[in-house]
């Protein structure tokens, strides 16, 4: 009787081992894969305070609106060109592509500052998403030549909260 608690004490010991490093696999893997980009609406089910002042405060978070007003003294190739900056990850996999394709994109974004989130949505780990922004995280569309045409000046923290 003995010989057979002992066989299955170690057949769920191997099943807890076999657990532990499939889950730390998938973990793993899941750090692997490229993170897309999955849209403002997402960050509110968890960042409910931060989604609302971003939203409330941030221009970007309504940035869509300058290229609508702008559009008709445009061509379509300049309109592209705004995408870059007045969208969420125009340009990069899973980014904006258009309003038709890809609406919840259509903005600037909190993964504009923040980076792709898939990865971090579906972990729900801190790791997968960039916190900590710098004057490099809003050079890439505060340039100076877009500050002095457009006026306004880059702000770490311009994003409301």
């Amino acid at each position: 009787m003995k010989f057979k608690n002992k066989i299955i004490a170690y057949f769920f010991a191997f099943l807890l081992i076999l657990n532990f490093l499939f889950a730390h696999y998938a973990i793993a893997r899941n750090g692997d894969q490229k993170a897309l980009y999955v849209g403002s609406d997402t960050c509110k089910k968890c960042h409910e305070k931060e989604y609302e002042s971003f939203t409330k405060y941030a221009k970007k978070s309504r940035s869509f609106e300058s290229i609508e007003r702008l559009r008709k003294g445009l061509t379509e190739e300049e309109i592209k060109g705004c995408y870059a900056c007045h969208t969420t990850g125009h340009g990069k996999p899973g980014g904006f592509v258009s309003v038709e394709k890809t609406p919840h994109l259509k903005n600037a974004g909190c993964e504009v500052c923040h980076g792709p989130g898939s990865v971090h949505v579906r972990t729900m780990n801190p790791k997968y998403i960039k916190r900590k922004m710098t004057m490099k995280d809003c050079e890439e569309c505060h340039i100076s030549e877009r500050v002095r045409a457009f006026r306004y000046k880059p702000l770490i923290h311009g994003g409301a909260h």
